[in-house]
This record gives C-alpha cells, structure tokens and sequence, in this order.
C-alpha cells in the first residue's frame, strides 16, 4: 500500500564532465549499469543527498579510466531531481521481509545461485552478484505474474573504516539509489561550483 513514494528528491551521479555537459544539453542519456554485480540490480545508480560521495566517486573513477586510456579525464557530478515512484525500499523492514521471503523461494525452487564476492578491507562486499542475481530474478517474476513493477530500489549501505574505535558509524555511509524507470528522472542539473566546494570541505 505504501510503496509509493512522494515526494521529490535530489540524486547525485559521478561520472566524467563531458557526460554530464551532454547529459544536460540532451546529447546523450545515462544508460542503465547491468553489471551481474550491482548492488541494487540493474538500472541508474545516484547518491542520494550526497554530492560529496558522488564527486570522490567519479574522481575515483576518472583515475581508473585515465590509466587505462593514458588521457586525461576529469571528473563530474550531474544533479537528478528524482521522484522514486514504486519503490523497493530497503529500509522498510515490510519490504526487507519481502526480499528475504523471495529468495527463499528461490531456494525452494533450487535455483543456482551466485555469491556475493570481492572483500574490502573492512569486510564489505564489493561485488553483489548474490543480491542483484536475487533482484533481477525477484522483478522478472513480478513482471510475469502480472504485478507492477517497482521503479527504484533504494537502501543504505554501511561501508568504509569505523569513524572512531568501536563506532557504529563509518567513514563511507550513504543511501543508494537504483532507477529502473527513467521517467522516475523528472530533471538534470549542474551542481554549483560553489556547492562542490563545499561539500568537499566538510
């Protein structure tokens, strides 16, 4: 009943700067990431409320591609205005239920599953083939039963060095967003040089 979120809020995408300049001018359009890995399933993936993550994301990223091509690539954020429509939200311990029971009934149907893999040093999984092999099976079935299709999933991840001994907060914590439905993006944006700045100096 509650699924629908209302209500519009602000994503955030790292990426490179010439992206974002022909994402914003209409040139091109952010195309779904469908990695067998991705955390929250396939689809456009935006920090939400959190500029600062998304510019040390995409100046991460604009490294690994620059070794790899040996050119200079600098590093962007483009600014969503994005209404999440149906979502599967993570944080509802309804929805947490919910995915849980599914992957039961996967196991029940002995269906071959994946695992997740790839662990950092703080012991966070890097790659979630389990969790969006889950996913992507969990929408399929949606859709073939006739049930509608959530437009975004969203959920925080705990991530990064403890920000103090014993903490329970850490240095990487954020809220993730995945958009399934490209109509939840209602507008792009250019961040303001100004509020860059900022965020990075907090």
């Amino acid at each position: 009943m509650y699924s629908k979120k209302s209500g519009l809020i602000f994503g955030f995408h790292g990426c490179d700067a010439t992206l974002v300049q022909d994402v914003v001018a209409a040139k091109k359009r952010l195309q779904p990431s469908v990695n067998p890995y991705d955390w929250l399933g396939h689809g456009v993936y935006f920090w939400e409320h959190n500029l600062r993550r998304a510019w040390l994301f995409a100046e991460e990223k604009c490294k690994r591609k620059q070794r790899v091509s040996r050119k200079k690539v600098s590093p962007g954020v483009l600014g969503a205005t994005i209404e999440l429509g149906r979502c599967l939200d993570l944080m509802d311990s309804e929805h947490i239920e919910y995915l849980k029971r599914f992957h039961e009934f996967l196991q029940l149907l002995k269906i071959k599953l994946p695992e997740n893999s790839l662990l950092d040093s703080h012991n966070v999984f890097l790659k979630r083939e389990l969790d969006c092999t889950v996913l992507e099976f969990l929408h399929h079935w949606r859709y073939q039963n006739g049930l509608p299709a959530f437009d975004s999933v969203r959920c925080a991840f705990q991530e990064g060095a403890a920000l103090y001994p014993t903490s329970g907060f850490h240095e990487k914590n954020h809220i993730q967003i995945c958009i399934r439905n490209p109509a939840c993006i209602k507008a792009y944006f250019i961040p303001l040089e100004e509020a860059v700045s900022e965020s990075l100096l907090q």
